[in-house]
């Protein structure tokens, strides 16, 4: 497996199958530079799973609480948001077939079937079921995305 503090450069879109122990292979590109702790979590709209190296999660949590100066824990707002994204978040490690093994409730959660796309969103990994990814993909229209 790779080093810590690998996510930097994570892109593409990659075709799998969820195994009957929810396993999945991950994409020989990234496995290269993965290390062998990972955290895992719903996407903010359920729509997907989020797979991030520890630091880069906590990044991404810290990065709620950016426009309020920080996290400020008199906040019940800052509080309640930081609770919950952490308690949606599961520990996870790479086994040495290169698989991660995704919980049953993660799997329900995210709407995740046998058939997944594995998308490198530069800093983290994004799981989507592939009729969702499809479906998303196929309403993005790139030119609109880039003009605004």
């Amino acid at each position: 497996m790779g080093k810590e503090g690998w996510m930097s450069d994570l892109v593409g879109e990659f075709h799998h199958k969820l195994d009957a122990k929810g396993r999945v292979s991950l994409p020989a590109d990234f496995r290269r530079s993965l290390p062998e702790n990972l955290k895992v979590t719903l996407s903010p709209e359920d729509e997907c799973l989020y797979v991030f190296e520890p630091d880069a999660f906590s990044a991404w949590v810290d990065s709620f609480f950016e426009e309020d100066g920080g996290y400020k824990s008199r906040s019940r707002r800052h509080v309640n948001l930081r609770r919950v994204l952490n308690a949606r978040a599961r520990n996870i490690e790479v086994d040495t077939a290169g698989r991660i093994n995704i919980s049953a409730d993660l799997r329900s959660d995210a709407g995740l079937d046998k058939e997944v796309v594995i998308v490198g969103d530069t800093d983290h990994l994004e799981i989507w079921d592939a009729k969702r990814w499809d479906e998303f993909i196929g309403g993005v229209n790139l030119a609109d995305l880039m003009s605004d």
